[in-house]
């Protein structure tokens, strides 16, 4: 493995870079010094021709919990939030998901290609339950990649559903048992390898321009939802509550 931050290292399989966030004292929170490592890594899967796929994961235990609320979020010119969520790719990045994916840590996969997950995976957006809402893509990538009224349950309770239901749901490509989403992730990496590699670059780019409409007015949206968010004492009072580890106590202002 090669680093490219303290929390961030890279592996090349073949023609399959594997980029593995690992912070897992922290669950994987990604703080600024992390997403400068993940938009390293997947500049480098940009930029080098011998590199024809990726895949994103964690660590054993978790892939990833989110923002570091303490640290804060923070971005990368080419990928967005979390070095990823704005990213043009031409290549295909595949999310290997072991453990919790919440908040930001859901996002990162909803903004990969595939999903390869072992059955101890759980996906979430918890935000609501911290008077916040999914501001990287979440609340419009997530209607898209499974049924609306699953995305809305997830959103509006912000309750996680278990790797079973999300493989039922066609929201998972591959379901495997615990410890080998990073194995299957890179296998099917490397099947995507065997084709032809201009064919699969056009293939994303067409995939990319159907929903391209759709992202400009999501990204509208959640931007006026943000501007409400910050102005508002639950948001204070959410946050507050998370790191006191209590209920909160909520005015509606």
């Amino acid at each position: 493995m090669t680093a490219t931050s303290e929390t961030v290292h890279t592996e090349v399989r073949d023609r399959v870079l594997v980029v593995r966030i690992d912070r897992e004292a922290k669950r994987n929170a990604i703080d600024p010094p992390t997403t400068a490592g993940i938009g390293a890594a997947l500049d480098r899967l940009d930029d080098d021709p011998e590199l024809w796929a990726g895949v994103i994961t964690g660590t054993p235990g978790v892939f990833s919990a989110g923002t570091d609320l303490r640290a804060g979020m923070s971005q990368t010119e080419r990928g967005g939030q979390y070095g990823v969520i704005k990213r043009r790719r031409a290549k295909p990045l595949i999310a290997a998901v072991e453990g919790y994916a919440l908040g930001g840590g859901m996002e990162v996969v909803l903004a990969c290609d595939l999903v390869v997950a072992s059955t101890t995976a759980t996906f979430g957006l918890p935000e609501v339950q911290r008077s916040l809402v999914a501001t990287c893509a979440g609340m419009f990538r997530a209607p898209r990649a499974l049924p609306l009224n699953v995305a809305r349950e997830l959103l509006l309770t912000g309750d996680p559903i278990d790797a079973e239901r999300a493989e039922r749901l066609g929201f998972v490509n591959r379901l495997v048992g615990p410890g080998e989403a990073l194995e299957e992730a890179v296998a099917l990496a490397q099947r995507i390898c065997r084709n032809g590699p201009v064919a699969v670059r056009e293939t994303m780019r067409v995939l990319e321009g159907l929903v391209a409409d759709d992202d400009r007015t999501g990204w509208e949206l959640t931007l006026e939802a943000e501007a409400v968010i910050r102005s508002s004492a639950d948001t204070v009072e959410g946050v507050d509550a998370f790191f006191e580890r209590r209920q909160p106590r909520w005015t509606n202002t």
